[in-house]
């Protein structure tokens, strides 16, 4: 079983920007976005995902994702919930760590949220000075709940 460990935080500053080493625009949506499981459709660059993820438990839960073909994702993003999802992910290299910055836009514009991923849910990461508040366990910041509430009307 495939398991994701994540923790989230919110930006404080944007000396993150000093730091990018990457640049990917992203696209996704849902078919199911049920706290006991999401179905995810993505669309990052020019490749397709398709993604199945549990329920949270703390900052870890399952994950599945498979690649699919970019006409394939193209098409089932018509058939996700609205609004899709549509972001700027940053990647920026700090303390031994990848930090995914995600820089939303449409509905969601305005949000940033960061995330690192773990080996281990109880691994000890320094934080870089750019990083604020920890989001992991508040359901608003998951993209899947960004699509039923999103940003502009929080």
């Amino acid at each position: 079983m495939g398991i994701e460990i994540e923790r989230k935080f919110l930006i404080k500053n944007e000396e993150w920007k000093n730091a990018i080493d990457e640049k990917i625009e992203l696209k996704q949506g849902y078919l199911n976005s049920i706290p006991e499981r999401t179905v995810r459709v993505r669309i990052k660059g020019d490749k397709g995902y398709l993604t199945i993820k549990g329920k949270s438990k703390g900052a870890s839960r399952a994950e599945y994702e498979y690649e699919i073909p970019l006409i394939d994702a193209r098409e089932l993003i018509g058939l996700c919930e609205k609004p899709v999802i549509e972001k700027i992910r940053f990647i920026v290299k700090e303390n031994n760590k990848i930090w995914e910055i995600d820089v939303f836009d449409g509905e969601n514009k305005g949000l940033i949220v960061a995330e690192v991923e773990l080996e281990n849910e109880n691994d000890a990461i320094q934080l870089p000075n750019w990083i604020g508040k920890e989001v992991t366990q508040e359901p608003k910041y998951y993209n899947s709940n960004l699509v039923k509430h999103p940003f502009c009307k929080w």
